[in-house]
């Protein structure tokens, strides 16, 4: 509920902006919360109570519904500002947000938090609670090589999801082929992040992380391809596969954390390792746009990208309690 309401009014605020530290705060703060309260750390929590250890694969599903929105807000929003400009757009996706809290409140809130009674009393052979705290976790290397698989692996991608857009325009296709090519990206996402939580289990997390990191890397050449040769064959193949990974690694990553330091305090230690990705993401953002203005290029932006894309994936490759 808190999480509708800010949004709406983020969304509200920001239509009436009259300067660009306004429009920062309403957008970048309100919005931030709103997601924050929704995001992965209360839905892993929350999941981890109904799917035990099929954690992972829920986590996929339940993510991958980023990916319709995506699809239809991408289009829709390019729509809105066309024919009701950019103030007007932020209006209506106000109100709608104030609508939605209507469903939310009546959901079994009660219910959905207690879980499901045969995984709640499960008990796990091999579960341990080591009273893990979030000063102890963070004098763990475990703590500091998630969090920086977090934050590296957001800034890599949010430095060109950000400008993706733009990019495409630029490179020659119309203000909607782009805004609708990137929003396909929604669907491939689905398909992305049930393959890797599949391939999870059938070849281990570590091989899989990194499968999606090369795949990852793949979507990112190919977007810098698309600059030389437009073509509609080289966008479909970019979106497949950047589209497909952007948060593929988000569920594994999750798991993992909640595997590593199980217990009572799990959900704060867990909350705190996500802050490296909302930091990433900020970072990443602004290095994008801060990148393109000084060279008037998106080549320095691609390089900066693929860098950081690759120390996130680095801790999957020498950090001992995430090659096991």
């Amino acid at each position: 509920m808190r999480s509708a309401s800010s949004s709406s009014a983020a969304f509200l605020i920001a239509s009436h902006a009259q300067s660009l530290w306004q429009f920062q705060a309403s957008i970048g703060l309100c919005v931030g919360f709103g997601i924050a309260l929704i995001g992965n750390v209360p839905n892993s929590i929350l999941l981890g109570r109904w799917f035990g250890p099929r954690l992972p694969t829920a986590m996929a599903v339940v993510y991958s519904a980023m990916g319709g929105g995506v699809l239809v807000l991408l289009p829709a929003s390019q729509l809105l500002i066309e024919h009701l400009g950019w103030r007007g757009a932020y209006q209506l996706f106000g109100v709608i947000a104030v609508c939605l809290l209507i469903p939310v409140v009546f959901l079994p809130w009660r219910r959905l938090a207690a879980g499901a009674p045969h995984v709640v009393r499960k008990s796990d052979p091999g579960f341990a609670d080591e009273g893990w705290t979030l000063v102890s976790a963070m004098r763990h290397h475990a703590f500091w090589a998630l969090f920086s698989t977090f934050f590296f692996t957001a800034v890599g991608m949010y430095a060109i999801a950000a400008q993706m857009v733009a990019y495409l325009i630029d490179a020659g296709f119309s203000p909607m082929q782009a805004a609708t090519a990137w929003g396909f990206s929604g669907v491939v996402l689905l398909f992305g992040m049930v393959g890797v939580s599949t391939l999870d289990g059938i070849i281990g997390r570590r091989p899989s992380v990194l499968i999606s990191y090369a795949i990852s890397i793949a979507g990112i050449v190919l977007l810098w391809l698309l600059q030389w040769y437009p073509s509609y064959w080289l966008l479909t193949a970019f979106v497949i596969t950047f589209g497909s990974m952007i948060g593929s690694r988000g569920p594994l990553l999750s798991a993992t954390a909640m595997k590593i330091f199980r217990g009572e305090r799990v959900g704060t230690i867990f909350g705190t390792i996500s802050i490296g990705s909302g930091l990433g993401s900020s970072l990443g953002s602004w290095s994008g746009g801060l990148l393109h203005d000084w060279s008037h290029s998106y080549n320095p932006v691609f390089a900066f990208s693929l860098a950081m894309v690759v120390l996130g994936m680095i801790p999957f490759l020498v950090v001992p309690a995430l090659r096991r």
